[in-house]
């Protein structure tokens, strides 16, 4: 195995939120991107929630909230899954190896200048329309560090999503 990759895994629907830390598995679209094919077991993922997520994107702010690691290789899901009002044709398995609890994690708005990722764009929210967004070495020891001083037992921080993010009967 090569040297192991580095993504943000951009979560952008708190029922979608729920069930990837849930289950420590990852759904993709049907649409197919090179960077979901690309992905492998030992990548690491740093999991960013958007704006929007929880559904008001005037209190709530894109944060990291984790990081976990590919267990698995992508493979097709046979029936695809509904999840969210979306369809999702192939998954992977993760594992969760930190988390912050809910609704806490740093900001990547006051981040953003120094994510080499989001290309010192101002308007970067653009660039987190899809599920994986490849980083650099630099960045992801960046984002672990940023996010060091957030992070509580990742049991206890899944209980808090739990808690607040209920599923659809």
């Amino acid at each position: 195995m090569g040297k192991s990759g580095a993504y943000l895994l951009v979560l952008a629907e708190r029922e979608a939120i729920l069930w990837v830390l849930l289950h420590e598995q990852m759904a993709f679209p049907i649409r197919r991107r090179k960077e979901v094919s690309a992905l492998q077991p030992g990548d690491e993922l740093v999991l960013l929630t958007t704006r929007g997520a929880y559904h008001n994107p005037t209190k709530d702010r894109t944060r990291i909230i984790g990081t976990a690691r590919v267990q698995s290789e992508v493979a097709p899901l046979n029936p695809h899954m509904e999840l969210a009002g979306r369809t999702f044709g192939s998954s992977c398995q993760i594992k969760l190896e930190t988390l912050a609890p809910y609704p806490s994690g740093p900001e990547v708005g006051s981040l953003a200048p120094h994510i080499h990722a989001l290309h010192g764009e101002p308007n970067w929210g653009w660039l987190l329309r899809k599920p994986l967004v490849p980083l650099e070495e630099s960045d992801l020891t960046f984002l672990k560090r940023e996010l060091q001083s957030h992070l509580r037992n990742v049991n206890e921080s899944l209980l808090s999503y739990r808690k607040k993010i209920k599923m659809p009967a």
